[in-house]
Order: structure tokens, then C-alpha cells, then sequence
């Protein structure tokens, strides 16, 4: 049996690893379309402050690992899937054929239609190579521009502040992080990036980019300490491999000389380096008229396999169901990604598992400020709704109940309710009598957890005599 992993980001490596554990004797083939090591695109801001070098943003440290395992690595982009002759399509030419395919090509940053973006100075952050760029330019009083703050932008801004730069940050939403948190604590995270010196600029978008002596490029297609993020790069191993601090400022600034960003407000900002982070979308356009259903993702049943037999995928590209919202969706975060691809690689192994669901969780650090997002935490129709703000102490609490349940949160500076939110929403649980007593208290969420999921659990575990 010969397996074909197309990906080898976190998703390929880990269901690679997972079918050479299952089937010892099988073929299994890795495609990877960077020149790189397998590494993690969630180490790069790590890179970026120096914490780790690049080695330190690989996936596997062991020598020879993966020859170890008899897995093959192969570099090359796919252009197609024959479906017929069960090949995979390079954009080289060559075709690498297949038993099973599993689909994991992750994602790719969208780049808004702004004149300008195309020429030097601008990037996005999503490579080893983007991030190569970033660090000969964002040196200590550069002046940096960042385009969006949702989850990613986020965590982008942060290691760009720790570099020492002059940054400001654009973004079209009416608050930062619109996709994962509401209104009001979407304002309170602004209020403070902006307390530690961040320009942030909401209900904007950039409009130009032009650079001195020459006019804007045609648009371009459619297309301090870390705390947490310290915390986080020791837990998954990452602070083991230091790397040079960033160099002083002795000429900050961009080689290609400054930039004017020109937003829709008016406004014009001068910039030695602009950032594109302004979201991303499944890498996916390869399968058209492949056979594949795709709809925002590659649509999977509840083993990752599509429409296809014996083609399956999973990570940032697959769409799969969601329990909590009763959808399928794309849930572009690593925890998904890696349990899609052991689910995946069991089913393709012969053993029939099946994907207990998608997690759709955030924790964020922005600057220093702790934030969560679970579930539906924007509410569901006819459902009931809670908020407990604290803004002088930067805490928020707001919860979403659909009847008897707790189906989304947001939270700041609420960091022990954490694992109880996500229980509580994931578990699915009958709150009874507790879901009165949250809205009129939102912060008694560890009593109701034990009162009701544990009891729940409890319950189940008991035999009839």
C-alpha cells in the first residue's frame, strides 16, 4: 500500500508518523512545497524575537528522523489530482501515484487588492523565507506598518513589538480581532495596544501604497518580556535553541526607501516596512474540476475522507464537521490540524476512527492581555446572553447560552476559567438550574462546571444493577 501526504506542515508529519506506527510495511511519501525542513508556521514569531532560531522552528530535531521512519520527502507544488489513475499531478510535470492520498496544504495568506502591494518593502508573515525578510527590515525604530488584527495579525504585532519597532496597525473591522471577540472587548485590547505605544487605527483600510520617486504599483489580484507567547514556546519546546537578539538600529528602514501608506480615512502614514496579514484561505485551487467537493474547504465525512474513496484531508484545507455549531467549517488552528491528520491516518491505515469534532477555540496574548474565544461566542438566534466587564482591571467575561447550554464565550484576564469554558462548550453539557445562576453570576463557571459535567460524567460511568 502506498500512501501520498500532500503537505508537510504539522498535519502531514503527524499523520506520516501516525501511519508508519499503524502500517509498518507500507509506502508513505511526503510532498512539501517549501525548500524547507518540515518546520511549524506557529514557531516563525518565535523566530522573529529571537527566542529560537530556525532550527528551532523545525517540526523533528533527530537527525535522520524521518529516513528513520522509511518516509520519503519529496519538494514539489501539485498542480492536480487524477482521480482516475490515482496520481498526483506535479507543477513540474512529474505525477507520484498513489493508494491513498491525504490532502493537507494548509492555507495561504489572501492579499487585498491594494496598489502597491506587490512592490518592495511589503510582506506577508506566513513563510521562513517571509520571515527572513522581515528581520533584515523591522529593526529596532523602524517604522512598521501592519495590515489587519485578527488572531494571526495579533500574534504577528506582538513579535514586531518586541523587535523595538515604531508600529502601527490598520484594520478594517470596527475593533481588533472582530472574527474572535465582540465589540467591547475588541475595544478593550485596542485601548490597550495602544497604552503600550501601538498606533492603532480601526474602521480603516489601506487604500495605497507608494514609495518616493515612483507611483503606486498596479492592484494586485484578488487573491518587553513575551508573557504568554514566552510561556507557550517553552511548553511546546521551542526555547531551547536561542538565537542572536535583533541587531540595534544603526539604519532602520527599508532598502527600497520609505513607503506612504494612504487609508481610507485620509490619513497617510509614512512606513519603512508593511505587513499584509489581513487573513488567509484554503490552498485548494488545484482540485478544481478534480472530482473533490470543495466547498470553503475540501469537505470531509466524519473519518476526513471526501466524496472520493481512499482520498482524505485534513488541517487548515478540510472542512469538517462541527458539533457545536452543527456545520462543517474550516478551523484553521494547529490542535485541529493535528487531530485530523491522526484521525486521517488511522482510517487510512485500516482502523476506523472518527473525528469527535472541531475545536473552535482562540487564546490570545497581545501585549500582555489575555484573551478567549470559544464556540459560538457571538451568540446564537433566540439564545441568552451575559457580559460581566471590568475595564479598569482589564477583565471581561461574556457568555452565550442556547437554552440549557453554554455554546460560546469570550474572555479577558479570566485565564482560570479557561479549561472550564471550553469543557463546558465542548462537553455540550445540560447546565439545569446553573445556566440562572451564570447570568446572574458569570464568574461562578468552576462551581457549574463541577456541579454539572462532572456529575454528568459521573452519571454515566454508573452501571444498572
Amino acid at each position: 500500500m502506498k500512501h501520498v501526504i500532500l503537505g508537510a506542515g504539522p498535519a502531514g508529519v503527524i499523520a506520516a508518523e501516525t501511519l508508519r506506527k499503524h502500517a509498518p510495511n507500507d509506502q508513505i511519501v511526503v510532498i512539501g512545497d517549501e525548500p524547507e525542513a518540515p518546520y511549524s508556521r506557529m514557531a516563525i514569531p518565535y523566530l522573529l524575537i529571537g527566542k529560537v532560531g530556525e532550527e528551532g522552528t523545525h517540526l523533528r530535531h533527530t537527525p535522520g528522523h524521518f529516513a528513520a521512519l522509511r518516509v520519503e520527502l519529496r519538494h514539489g507544488r501539485a498542480k492536480a489530482v487524477d482521480i482516475t489513475a490515482r496520481a498526483v499531478v506535479l507543477e513540474d510535470g512529474s505525477r507520484e501515484s498513489f493508494d491513498k492520498l491525504l490532502i493537507c496544504t494548509g492555507s495561504s495568506p489572501v492579499q487585498p487588492p491594494v496598489p502597491g502591494i506587490t512592490g518592495p518593502g511589503v510582506h506577508t508573515c506566513w513563510t521562513l523565507e517571509d520571515a527572513r525578510a522581515i528581520m533584515t527590515l523591522a529593526k529596532p525604530g523602524a517604522r512598521v506598518l501592519q495590515m489587519g488584527a485578527g488572531f494571526i495579525g495579533c500574534i504577528i504585532m506582538e513579535s514586531l513589538a518586541m523587535r523595538g519597532v515604531r508600529l502601527s496597525v490598520v484594520e478594517m473591522g470596527d475593533r481588533m480581532v472582530p472574527r474572535m471577540m465582540g465589540p467591547t472587548a475588541g475595544r478593550m485590547i485596542k485601548q490597550w495596544c495602544e497604552a503600550k505605544g501601538v498606533k492603532v487605527y480601526t474602521g480603516a483600510r489601506v487604500d495605497a501604497i507608494e514609495r518616493a520617486g515612483s507611483a503606486a504599483a498596479a492592484p494586485a489580484p484578488a487573491a518587553a518580556e513575551p508573557g504568554l507567547l514566552s510561556k507557550l514556546a517553552s511548553a511546546i519546546g521551542l526555547g531551547s535553541a536561542p538565537a542572536p537578539a535583533p541587531a540595534p538600529a544603526a539604519a532602520a528602514g527599508s532598502a527600497s526607501g520609505a513607503m506612504q501608506v494612504k487609508l481610507s480615512t485620509g490619513q497617510v502614514l509614512e512606513a519603512d516596512l508593511v505587513i499584509s496579514a489581513t487573513g488567509v484561505r484554503p490552498n485548494i485551487g488545484f482540485l478544481e474540476n478534480s472530482g473533490i467537493t470543495c466547498l470553503v474547504g475540501i469537505l470531509t465525512d466524519e473519518h476526513l475522507q471526501t466524496n472520493v474513496p481512499g482520498i482524505y484531508a485534513a488541517g487548515d484545507c478540510a472542512e469538517a464537521f462541527d458539533k457545536v455549531s452543527g456545520k462543517t467549517i474550516v478551523s484553521a488552528i494547529q490542535p485541529n490540524a493535528a487531530e485530523q491528520a491522526r484521525v486521517a491516518a488511522l482510517n487510512m491505515a485500516g482502523q476506523t476512527t472518527s473525528l469527535k469534532g472541531v475545536t473552535q477555540i482562540n487564546v490570545l496574548d497581545t501585549l500582555g492581555m489575555i484573551s478567549a474565544s470559544f464556540g459560538k461566542w457571538d451568540g446564537v438566534p433566540g439564545g441568552q446572553h451575559v457580559e460581566l466587564t471590568d475595564e479598569a482591571n482589564g477583565k471581561l467575561l461574556s457568555l452565550q447560552f442556547d437554552h440549557e447550554k453554554l455554546v460560546g464565550c469570550n474572555s479577558i484576564g479570566w485565564t482560570e476559567h479557561v479549561g472550564v469554558m471550553r469543557g463546558l462548550v465542548e462537553g455540550e453539557v445540560k447546565l439545569g438550574e446553573w445556566r440562572e445562576k451564570l447570568m446572574a453570576d458569570p464568574t461562578q463557571l468552576m462551581s457549574a462546571y463541577l456541579a454539572t459535567a462532572q456529575a454528568q460524567s459521573a452519571h454515566a460511568h454508573i452501571k444498572p444493577r
